[in-house]
């Protein structure tokens, strides 16, 4: 199920972290974020870069058979622009079928920096 929180507008970016596990892991580097990026170009949305990909080595605390093969943090703009790439036609015709081909499993949790 995809939900959006709500998030006040122009409060500057959000970090997306992605828990990834995959069908296909040459599938979704290879084709699936080529695609994502060319959907980011197409819907003139800048300031989305990947901030972080990482190999999952093991769980230490989680659900019993929860197993994650990377953690990719992805950086965007706003809130807004997520949605907006996310909700696009674009993103459905192109990107997204190659996504759900690569991924057998995926959480996504929408984040923003803060201080300590």
């Amino acid at each position: 199920m995809v939900t959006f929180p709500e998030v006040e507008e122009g409060q500057g970016p959000i970090l997306m972290l992605n828990l990834l596990k995959f069908k296909n892991r040459d599938l979704y580097f290879q084709e699936y974020l080529p695609a994502f990026n060319q959907v980011v170009k197409q819907l003139g949305v800048e300031g989305t870069k990947l901030s972080l990909a990482s190999d999952v080595l093991g769980n230490i605390i989680a659900e019993e058979g929860e197993v994650w093969d990377a953690i990719l943090l992805v950086e965007y703009p706003s809130a807004e622009a997520f949605k907006t790439i996310a909700l696009s036609s674009e993103y459905h015709e192109i990107a997204e079928p190659l996504r759900l081909a690569a991924l057998a499993d995926l959480k996504l949790f929408m984040t923003r920096k803060f201080d300590l």
